[in-house]
């Protein structure tokens, strides 16, 4: 099998029905996307295919035929993805297991909704679980992400 993830192409054997979180993390070393529930529940796992967020514990690497991006994959040029530098800002992380699956449900958001509404960010982030609570903190990082996006930074 050949997979293209964060821009590198990956040639591996596996069981086409392995889910693809082990697939990204025991055969190509990222560590990024986690596993949580095994189930889709929870968003740990939350990788982007072809620039939509998914749930790589439950998506057999053989149905996947576009591009993966993971939280490995999101810096640009160097630098932290905008939505990266938000969490700092607004200092989200808390025990940051979720993490890595919550940037990624917030970078598809902002990619399909310039300036979200509570109601979008609500949507969007709904299939995300956080045990620590910090659900207002996301909000306000994901608001704080779109100044940052659109002052270029």
């Amino acid at each position: 099998m050949r997979l293209t993830v964060d821009g590198q192409a990956f040639d591996f054997n596996a069981d086409p029905e392995m889910p693809l979180l082990w697939a990204l993390r025991d055969l190509m070393g990222k560590t990024g996307p986690k596993f949580g529930c095994g189930i889709a529940a929870c968003g740990a796992c939350t990788v982007h295919v072809d620039g939509q967020a998914v749930r790589s514990c439950s998506l057999p690497v053989g149905e996947v035929t576009g591009a993966v991006i993971t939280i490995e994959g999101i810096d640009t040029e160097g630098r932290l993805h905008p939505v990266q530098q938000a969490w700092l800002e607004e200092q989200v992380a808390q025990c940051g297991y979720c993490q890595a699956g919550q940037i990624m449900s917030a970078v598809a958001l902002l990619d399909e909704v310039a300036d979200p509404t509570d109601a979008d960010i609500d949507d969007a982030m709904g299939g995300n679980l956080c045990r620590c609570g910090t659900y207002p903190k996301i909000r306000a990082a994901i608001k704080r992400a779109v100044v940052l996006k659109t002052a270029g930074i």
